[in-house]
This record gives C-alpha cells, structure tokens and sequence, in this order.
C-alpha cells in the first residue's frame, strides 16, 4: 500500500521504514492540513499526529484513501463523519502510558516519603548529614486514588504491592481490583479523610474542573501528600496552596499545573508543532515551585522509551491488521 507519514520525526521514520519495508512510504515533517501542499494524492492509509486537521476539505484530495492512522489516543482532529460517509478506516493507539504514568506517579510518592530531592540537595553541598531527613514507609499506609481507569488501576497495584492500603473513588467499579488488590471504593469525603497519600488518576472535563476545590481541600485528612500526574485543572491552585500553608498538606508532588495550555495529547509535549509559550506559569504556580515540600516535575510522567515504542508499534499494527482484512482500533 501506498502510505503517508505526517508530523514524523528521524527516530519515527526509521521504524516504520524498517517494519514496513513491502509497503511505499512517504515521510513528511510538516502537519497535514488545507495548507499542506506536500501530499501524496494516491495513497491508500495516511498516518498522523494531533496537529494534523483532517477536514473533508483536506481528506478530498485522497481520493484512493482507505485508512488513517492516528498516532494518538484521541481522534477529534479527524472528520470522522465524513470518513464514515466514505467508508475510510480511522485506527488510533487506544493506551501507550498506564505504566509509564503510574510509575511516574510512585517516583513522586517516593520523593515526597523519602525527601529525595532535600537529600540530594544535601550532598550536592557537601554536607553528609541526615538531620531533619526522616522519611515515612509505604507500608501499611492508606493510598486514595481518584479515578480507577487504566492508569488509576496500575496505581493500586503499584501500591498493593508496596503493601499499602488502598481507597478509592470512582463513577465505575472494578471488581478486578477490589478481588485482586483489596480496593475499597468509598465516597470523596471519606477517601479524602482517611488516605496518607491521595494520587489523582482523573480525566479533566467540566464536570471535573477544580475537582479538589477550597471544600475539599477542608476534608483532607491532617498530614497526607497529593500527588497529580492527570491534569493541571483538577486541582484549585489557591485552595492547594492554602492547604499546603495551613499544614493540612504535609506535601505535594506535581507532573501538572493548571495555567498550561489545554492538553489534549500528553505526546503533544515534545513536538515541534506544540506552542511553547503554553508552558509558562502563573504566580501561584512560582509560588508552588518554591516550596521545599513541594516536587514539580515538568509535565514529563508521559515521557519515556516504551511510551514512544508502544505507539510506534500500534502503528504499524493497525496498519498489518487493515491489510489482512481484519482492522484494530477502529474509532
């Protein structure tokens, strides 16, 4: 099949090159959209990133397209209407970071038990003393997850296996968890009420904007440590600050802070098209950043090897199962 790359990188270009050597490829650098005037009129599957639009107006120039490939979980970049209309094929990588989340997560609940980065710090002086560095086990704490989708379920069994015990929130229960990891579903106030560490695992929507607010914050049980590596938004930045002052929080670590730019695709980050002006940060957010009881790292839990090769090899899966007639992931 003829086959369109666009939004690649070198790294990008030399996989898919080398799992799809029978078929002819062709790499663009740029997005796809109505201004794009490097096309391949007759290719059959087009596979693209977020940035790319794929109006009717563009997608009317493949006339010979069966396929698109979205490099991404979501797929509101494409005109689905429109392919259904025309019995195009739109394949997406349903799930690329649940580890890679999780364990993001735990290295902050680590850093934030174990005061890493004050240690680290320490010795980086010179100074080889432990005062003031008492940390706390895992072990036999309480761990209050929101939101039990895929990477909130990979937490608690991160956490199980810590030997932790684990509450949780969520709309949908499941039972997999509560007989394999002993989770126990509650309402927020009680989860918020009795965690050592609560770990937001939630999807940010309407619904769920400033889902830790000022009246939440006031349930928190005295001494636990919030840890964030779902969205900025979730959490209200002045009722955290105010929870961190009034000592109700012990500590914080955070992958994400509320003044960046409307994420839609964590892998969004690291491309060129992302505007990097989103990153900028608001006073509250500075005032965060310099608490020592505070860890922010940046916007990076996504961001690792097998991330990157998950989606690589979906990709080219959904591309090997639509030529054999059976296609995966289709939206």
């Amino acid at each position: 099949m003829k086959i369109c790359f666009f939004e690649t990188q070198k790294e990008e270009r030399d996989f898919f090159s080398e799992k799809l050597a029978q078929d002819e490829l062709s790499f663009f650098e740029d997005v796809l959209d109505e201004d794009n005037k490097e096309i391949m009129p007759d290719a059959n599957v087009i596979s693209v990133f977020i940035y790319s639009k794929l109006s009717a107006k563009v997608l009317k120039k493949f006339p010979s397209l069966r396929l698109i490939v979205t490099r991404s979980t979501g797929f509101d970049h494409i005109d689905l209407e429109y392919c259904r209309a025309n019995k195009i094929k739109v394949a997406n990588v349903p799930n690329y970071g649940e580890n890679t989340v999780a364990e993001h997560t735990f290295a902050l609940i680590l850093a934030l038990s174990r005061q890493i980065v004050a240690s680290v710090d320490r010795t980086r002086r010179g100074e080889f003393n432990s005062e003031d560095l008492s940390g706390f086990d895992l072990f036999g704490k309480t761990l209050g997850i929101l939101g039990t989708g895929r990477i909130g379920s990979r937490v608690a069994e991160i956490g199980h296996g810590f030997g932790m015990q684990i509450l949780a929130f969520d709309k949908i229960k499941k039972p997999e968890l509560i007989k394999k990891f002993k989770v126990k579903y509650s309402s927020l106030a009680y989860l918020l009420a009795h965690s050592d560490i609560i770990s937001v695992n939630l999807r940010h929507t309407a619904e769920t904007h400033h889902f830790l607010d000022d009246a939440a914050m006031k349930k928190v049980k005295k001494g636990a440590c919030l840890v964030n590596t779902a969205r900025g938004g979730l959490i209200d930045t002045h009722a955290l600050l105010g929870a961190l002052e009034d000592k109700t929080l012990a500590g914080a670590g955070l992958d994400v802070l509320e003044e960046e730019c409307s994420i839609k695709e964590d892998m969004g980050l690291i491309s060129k098209q992302f505007p990097k002006k989103c990153l900028m940060i608001n006073i509250a957010n500075n005032i965060l950043s310099r608490k020592p009881n505070v860890i922010i790292t940046p916007h990076n839990a996504f961001n690792s090897v097998e991330a990157f090769r998950r989606i690589e090899e979906t990709t080219v899966e959904n591309i090997e199962a639509f030529e054999i007639g059976k296609p995966i992931n289709i939206v």
